[in-house]
């Protein structure tokens, strides 16, 4: 039976959801689609049925793999900005922002099951990528290093544009490179 979402989870079973969450990703990027559910709760250190606790299907699994992804990058900004200066949080973000296209893309094989059983796990990425880059701007320009005109969806299209070109791992020296010329064309310069 699943967990009820009125009910918080003990510690352990946190723990357990998140190696769960973990071992899919890991299994879904390398493995593909068709990894066995056993095998990812082999990974992850706990039985078949912790596995069905928290999840109930395979769809459910990879769905929850992928929001789990979403959800660690969006926190990542709030994070990041708690510890650097707005300008060092945004161009780190874009960073965790390459890695997470890239895992998103080797899981698209799973995702597609998702899919196809009806369900959209993109439903509410644009809106919660949106809100992260507009909360790393907003911080650049209250602090006077980054323009205060960018629309948050042009800097999501160019890091997605950016992680289709250069977003393979083998690719990350490029992928550098362009990140810092996105982050110079955010850069705010007082004009003379």
């Amino acid at each position: 039976m699943p967990e009820q979402a009125s009910r918080p989870l003990r510690a352990d079973a946190l723990r357990n959801r998140q190696r769960l969450l973990e071992a899919a990703v890991r299994a879904f990027s390398q493995a593909g689609a068709e990894v066995t559910l056993e095998q990812i709760a082999r990974d992850a250190g706990v039985g078949i049925g912790t596995l069905y606790r928290h999840f109930p299907s395979r769809e459910a699994l990879v769905a929850a793999a992928y929001h789990n992804e979403l959800e660690k990058l969006c926190d990542s900004a709030g994070e990041l900005l708690g510890r650097l200066p707005a300008e060092a949080a945004t161009r780190a973000w874009m960073d965790h922002f390459v890695d997470y296209l890239a895992t998103k893309r080797e899981m698209a094989d799973a995702l597609r099951l998702v899919i196809a059983a009806g369900t959209n796990p993109f439903a509410q990425s644009r809106d919660r990528l949106r809100a992260a880059v507009a909360r790393l701007l907003a911080a650049g320009a209250a602090a006077g290093t980054l323009r205060s005109d960018v629309d948050p969806a042009d800097v999501l299209v160019g890091l997605s544009g950016l992680s289709l070109a250069a977003g393979g791992r083998e690719q990350r020296d490029q992928a550098q490179r362009l990140l810092d010329l996105l982050m110079d064309g955010l850069r705010y310069r007082p004009r003379s």
